[in-house]
């Protein structure tokens, strides 16, 4: 993992086309702005747990309907 210091209005560039710049910092709080292609997703890593936690709920339902309905069809 890269670390680096960043003050209030400093950025970082990635790849030559993402900015995250420091908007702000208050009560021990960072506000960040990321200005990205459209095609790039961006999530909190909360965000990303609960979809992923969901995906697996899916599945599971799912595994579990197509095993109740293989023993149905018998």
């Amino acid at each position: 993992m890269l670390v680096l210091t960043r003050k209030k209005d400093e950025s970082i560039i990635i790849n030559d086309n993402i900015v995250i710049q420091i908007m702000s910092i208050e009560d021990g709080k960072v506000k960040i702005g990321i200005d990205a292609p459209k095609d790039v997703i961006i999530h909190r890593s909360e965000v990303v747990q609960k979809i992923q936690e969901s995906n697996k709920e899916a599945l599971l339902a799912k595994n579990k309907f197509s095993e109740l309905s293989g023993k149905i069809k018998k």
